[in-house]
């Protein structure tokens, strides 16, 4: 009988051959004959063993087969492939006469894994690092390979002194549980990040650039004072791209270094950076060698001008506006390279773009993967080139930009490969899908209604079809919300909008007013892309209102309404938006213009508009500038009297430091009239604050408002206080927090100029907007 574990190798018997043969004149018939009964035919396989795997899976293994002959090398393959299937600690294979034996010890079932010290990570989340599952199979590999995995986890997590060790008990049942014992230890965090050589742009603007934070008073909760080494060398670029967009071109990290202090648990990190030398532009111009392109039908997508501070992204973006300018004239393959000359003594670059042909290629295929939720359809819609057309590397890059802005990936690759032809490509798609919907039981707050709270449903990609689905229910001191929402972003494949809301607004008596409304409404609305910072709206609506007096105090101008009306409403906006950040912008500016008629039981035109200007007054300490103007107008169309129920609500949007409805005309039983015509002016400079660090998201800013608010379109005879056109004026200082739960501003207020019947507040915490 001959047994074979794994114990006979080739290279022994190449040894036995070559110098036992010479010594034993018989050794050699003897091998011979040993490999003759290895080789044997098997006419029968016998497994024993096995206890739970069945013969029939033991045999699918085994690399030889019934009517085979049995080499050493399919015998020792069979052992390696019963080890490989994981089901087996132990397994010998051996022929004996015509039978082929496999023995085989299976390794136990898994009874329960389970975790203990652990408080970071759930017990499901530590489930689902770990291969070992209840019912699955034990193996000493896979138990390392868990304990490794569940390391890395907490590693990644800050906890750099956790360690991790497993037990195995073995239960009556023959069965194995496995506890998993972790020591957390604790969280290591980031006890300071120091710059050194930085001259021209402070710490704090650095660390606001950078993905690594200090710890706070926060982080237990936002968990943002991780050490992780990947993120340094990122931040090691953020840094440069920072300077280059700031005037400084040839800055460099020279070095980032992250020292471990064991007291106290956590990392000083310091990054050493040489600045440079501080750049402007010089002059700017345009060149071409394309036929029919006239270069200054480009010069409207040039952002660098001559006299500013260098910025690689404004010229990168210049680039590539003109190369899309180009194309949309019909010059597809348009290639714009902007041409650098640096002058020394200036310290400019003088930059010239070249608007070259470009190799004429066309999209022969796009591939996608990673997608298992969204439709190949929503991606390939954000690319301006289908399969067939002219192949633009520009519009490539803004294809990639549009599907993360859509913020369904946590991160989006693309590629390109050389096609069936020299003049074909292929565009590779690699997407990793991140969750978009969630479910939120959360509180709110306004000036106006206070605080309350909101369930909500949110989906922003519906059936992985793009598509914005938002229901929710809202309640506040004497208010209830109803709302439902639906947009389709890419209405019949366009590039329009299209939506529908349906609400209830449910408001009591006595809240605001001597009466309670009930309001039910429908809306389409459409919108579309005009340029890439204009757009335009449209809408066209339906509301009716029911009104309730409970005590019969309802003001004259709701009884003479009847119980209810009915309001339909059609109207459009313009919105242009050109700013550095549409979260924080602290260059640009903004424009916004609407209307709308209302009818049905009305006859009224609306008109709104807002500006907003945004301008560094101190570059590298980051202190800006900002003017922000908005006026409104109510035109009664069939000459009459505007209805204060239509009018302009007094809020802290038009002026800061008085109460919500709190100033303006008023009715003789106190109910605010708000107003028909107004226009209000603000002054304002953000900074960061000097105690704070900048990465907590804190800026502190100080202003003064003014406005001018008129009532002429409001019967006279309705008003008790606030007769005429009056002003208004107040200055204050503001808090302002970049919160993972929106822009939020305090601001505190001083009233300089007010009627003697205005309401005055001296702190209300509003969202920062845009306008």
């Amino acid at each position: 009988m001959i047994v074979r574990a794994k114990l006979l190798p080739s290279f022994i018997l190449g040894l036995f051959l070559i110098f036992g043969a010479p010594l034993m004149p018989g050794a050699l018939n003897e091998v011979v004959g040993v490999e003759a009964a290895q080789a044997q035919t098997v006419s029968r396989i016998s497994v024993t063993g096995n206890q739970r795997v069945d013969d029939s899976t033991v045999i699918s293994f085994l690399a030889v087969r019934q009517g085979q002959r049995a080499t050493p090398q399919l015998i020792d393959e069979s052992i390696d492939s019963l080890y490989q299937s994981g089901l087996f600690s132990s397994v010998k294979v051996f022929m004996s006469g015509n039978t082929l034996n496999v023995q085989v010890t299976e390794n136990p079932i898994i009874s329960s894994v389970l975790f203990e010290g652990n408080q970071k990570f759930s017990d499901a989340q530590l489930s689902d690092m770990v291969n070992l599952s209840s019912r699955g199979v034990y193996t000493e590999a896979a138990l390392q390979q868990d304990i490794r995995s569940i390391e890395l986890a907490y590693d990644q997590a800050g906890f750099d002194n956790a360690t991790v060790t497993a037990r195995s008990e073995v239960q009556d049942n023959a069965r194995v549980k496995v506890t998993f014992e972790i020591n957390e230890g604790d969280r290591a965090g980031i006890a300071a990040i120091r710059f050194t050589g930085n001259n021209a742009i402070s710490d704090g603007q650095l660390r606001a650039a950078i993905k690594t934070r200090e710890s706070h008073l926060l982080s237990f909760l936002f968990r943002d004072d991780v050490y992780d080494e990947d993120k340094l060398n990122v931040d090691r670029e953020l840094i440069r791209l920072y300077y280059a967009n700031r005037g400084y071109p040839d800055a460099q990290v020279l070095s980032a270094v992250a020292e471990f202090d064991a007291e106290r648990n956590a990392y000083f990190i310091n990054f050493t950076i040489d600045e440079g030398e501080y750049y402007e532009f010089g002059n700017i111009n345009i060149e071409t060698s394309i036929s029919g392109l006239n270069p200054d039908s480009l010069t409207g997508a040039v952002r660098t001008h001559e006299g500013r501070r260098y910025s690689l992204s404004n010229l990168q973006k210049s680039a590539a506006e003109m190369s899309k300018d180009a194309a949309n004239m019909g010059y597809s393959f348009a290639e714009v390279r902007p041409r650098i000359d640096r002058n020394l003594e200036n310290n400019t670059f003088n930059v010239t773009y070249l608007v070259d042909e470009g190799a004429r290629l066309y999209v022969e295929r796009i591939n996608i993967f990673g997608n298992t939720r969204t439709r190949d359809f929503v991606i390939r819609r954000e690319f301006e080139f289908a399969e067939g057309d002219p192949f633009n590397r520009t519009f490539l890059a803004a294809g990639r930009e549009a599907l993360m802005g859509l913020g369904f990936f946590s991160t989006v690759n693309v590629s390109v490969d050389q096609g069936s032809a020299s003049d074909k490509v292929i565009v590779n798609v690699v997407v990793e899908e991140k969750s978009t919907g969630n479910y939120a039981i959360g509180a709110n707050y306004s000036p106006d209604a206070g605080i309350g709270g909101e369930l909500s449903l949110t989906e922003r990609n519906f059936l992985g079809r793009g598509q914005d689905l938002r229901i929710s229910v809202g309640a506040t001191d004497g208010a209830r919300t109803y709302d439902f929402s639906f947009t389709e972003p890419r209405f019949m494949g366009l590039r329009i909008s299209a939506g529908v809301d349906a609400y209830r607004r449910e408001t009591q008596e006595d809240k605001f007013y001597d009466y309670g409304t009930t309001k039910t409404g429908f809306r389409l609305r459409t919108g579309a892309p005009i340029t890439d910072n204009l757009r335009a709206s449209a809408f066209v609506g339906v509301e009716q209102t029911v009104f309730i007096d409970e005590d019969s105090s309802a003001p004259s101008y709701i009884t003479a309404l009847g119980s209810e009306t009915t309001e339909i409403s059609t109207g459009y906006g313009l919105t242009y938006t050109d700013v550095d950040d549409v979260r924080s912008p602290s260059e640009g500016y903004a424009f916004n213009f609407n209307q709308q008629y209302v009818g049905g039981d009305f006859n009224l035109l609306k008109t709104e508009a807002k500006a907003s200007y945004y301008q560094p007054i101190m570059p590298d300490a980051g202190v800006v500038g900002i003017l922000k103007g908005r006026g409104g107008i109510i035109n009664a169309l069939d000459g009459g009297y505007v209805n204060p129920t239509q009018t302009f609500v007094a809020s802290s949007q038009i002026i800061r430091g008085f109460k919500g409805r709190g100033f303006g005309a008023q009715h003789s039983s106190g109910n605010a009239l708000g107003m028909t015509e107004y226009l209000a002016l603000t002054a304002e400079v953000e900074f960061p604050l000097p105690v704070l660090p900048e990465n907590y998201g804190l800026k502190g800013a100080v202003w003064a408002d003014a406005a001018y608010i008129g009532h002429d379109s409001i019967d006279p005879a309705l008003i008790d206080s606030g007769i005429g056109v009056q002003t208004r004026t107040s200055i204050g200082a503001s808090i302002l927090w970049d919160s993972p739960f929106g822009p939020l501003r305090g601001d505190f207020a001083h009233v300089i100029d007010k009627d003697t019947a205005d309401e005055t507040q001296v702190f209300a915490l509003t969202i920062s907007t845009l306008f």
